[in-house]
């Protein structure tokens, strides 16, 4: 008995010298007020950059409490390790924020921890009214809630975010982040909420979290390679959608995407891949949607290369080339007869593209489920429900 008795000691030891190499700095020790209406951007900005200076691990804590913020940005590279920890609520300013692109943003940091089980509160409501982008591509710029920008080898869990004013989270040029275990919620109806943005980033795994928003719950852009989505619950919202792409030049590939063990509720789409109607040259391929559940949604499956967000469009086939797209195990409730949809270019058709056991169902008055195939070249197996269209 003895044995076991001093090994407990010595991970006790060890935990509690683990726990003291630790450095917390308490906003509210440097002036923080958690009354809701002080801005504290000040002296979060003043905290980080004590942290960060200091070499070790150094945790950046927000207690229980509201505490009201207009935009930080907190950049590295640091002397240390650095940990966020939100346990109460970061609450944006109510104003709009016109042309402010991002509200809390991490640049340039390696080893990053984001946690706490606390939220973030965009207080997107008051802004919504100025998100018309869906009609004019000219409309104002509105912040995005969480935004990281060449962050590498990092890991955001358990926390929450709400009401963004635009989209919830957004990455940029980072490699190897784990997103876990976060939850994010917003209106059906709020404008251009995405719920997590990614471009020209590698190696991100989603998994265990909760999406809903008023648009797309992922959304994969351009440079999007080696992405990992796994039981993710989204709805409502667009679905996980691949896109949009070839709206500029010599954007950067999209290859390695898996997508599975998905639940989608309500939404308008469940997965999908979009391109411009008349786009520049591009590349999607090596993607796989499996073990998927779809419950009551607009357009379980569909590739959409005549995406037009704009009334002012050009007209043309899209030039980008998608190929190597597995759809597999999908199953449940479509809420339109036309369950899928591969809608692909006239100029590149979609190439080697392959339907394994789907099982679609549609219950409206018109008869059962459909699947379109324009301009898409592929093989199916198993069951197809609705009937292959290849």
């Amino acid at each position: 008995m003895a044995l076991p008795i001093f090994l407990s000691m010595i991970l006790v030891v060890l935990a509690t010298q683990v726990h003291a190499q630790i450095k917390e700095y308490d906003i509210r020790k440097y002036g923080a007020r958690a009354d809701g209406k002080t801005d504290n951007s000040k002296v979060i900005l003043n905290v980080w950059n004590i942290a960060c200076q200091a070499k070790g691990r150094n945790l950046v804590y927000i207690p229980p409490g509201v505490f009201m913020t207009t935009a930080v940005r907190l950049k590295g590279p640091c002397n240390g390790q650095m940990l966020f920890q939100i346990k109460g609520v970061l609450k944006a300013s109510s104003d709009p924020q016109l042309g402010i692109d991002n509200w809390i943003s991490f640049q340039w940091m390696e080893e990053l921890t984001v946690f706490g089980h606390g939220t973030f509160d965009g207080q997107g409501a008051y802004a919504w009214p100025y998100n018309n982008c869906k009609e004019s591509s000219s409309c104002e710029l509105l912040p995005t809630t969480l935004r990281l920008d060449f962050v590498n080898n990092s890991r955001i869990h358990h926390v929450n975010f709400t009401n963004s004013k635009n989209g919830h989270m957004s990455l940029l040029a980072c490699h190897n982040v784990q997103i876990d275990h976060i939850r994010i919620s917003a209106p059906a109806d709020s404008p251009n909420t995405d719920g997590i943005k990614i471009a020209y980033s590698s190696g991100i795994n989603i998994f265990s979290s909760d999406i809903g928003c008023g648009d797309d719950c992922i959304a994969l852009l351009p440079g999007s390679w080696n992405v990992n989505i796994t039981g993710v619950a989204c709805g409502p919202g667009h679905g996980i959608s691949v896109g949009s792409l070839g709206g500029t030049q010599q954007e950067q590939d999209v290859n390695g995407l898996l997508v599975q063990n998905c639940t989608f509720s309500g939404t308008l789409n469940g997965v999908r891949i979009k391109t411009k109607t008349s786009s520049y040259p591009g590349i999607v391929s090596n993607i796989t949607f499996q073990h998927l559940t779809m419950r009551n949604v607009y357009n379980p499956i569909i590739i959409d290369q005549k995406y037009c967000p704009f009334r002012s469009c050009a007209g043309g086939a899209s030039q980008i080339q998608i190929s190597g797209v597995i759809f597999k195990n999908i199953h449940g409730i479509s809420n339109s007869q036309l369950a899928i949809n591969l809608l692909c270019s006239k100029s590149r058709p979609c190439e080697r593209l392959e339907l394994d056991n789907i099982d679609l169902v549609y219950e409206g008055r018109e008869g059962p489920a459909k699947a379109q195939c324009i301009n898409a070249k592929g093989v199916s197996y198993g069951t197809q429900k609705p009937p292959k269209c290849f």
